[in-house]
């Protein structure tokens, strides 16, 4: 028998015991991040799509265009960097994401 509040069990349990919104955690991780990196800090959306039946869910960053380049970074170091947050924030929960950014 699973325990539902160990976050460490490799077995997703049927409900959240937390009553959390799948994604919720990563999503707000990233609309954070996002906040405190552009020049627009209202412009800033999250759209969560997917993460039903065990599928990794997507989370699609909108900004201001004149955000853009700022939220890439040179390279993309930012948007790898945000990315690998997200992720890790993601994963506490026992959830896996993917960040895409809107042009």
């Amino acid at each position: 028998m699973s325990d539902p509040y160990n976050r460490a069990s490799s077995e997703p349990s049927e409900a959240d015991p937390y009553n959390r919104a799948p994604g919720g955690t990563a999503s707000a991780v990233l609309a954070y991040l996002a906040r405190h990196i552009v020049d627009e800090p209202d412009a800033v959306g999250v759209e969560t799509t997917g993460g039903g039946g065990g599928q990794p869910m997507r989370l699609l960053l909108q900004v201001a265009p004149g955000d853009v380049g700022r939220v890439i970074g040179r390279r993309g170091r930012t948007a790898q960097a945000i990315r690998a947050v997200t992720r890790a924030a993601a994963a506490r929960d026992g959830e896996e994401v993917f960040v895409d950014i809107a042009d």
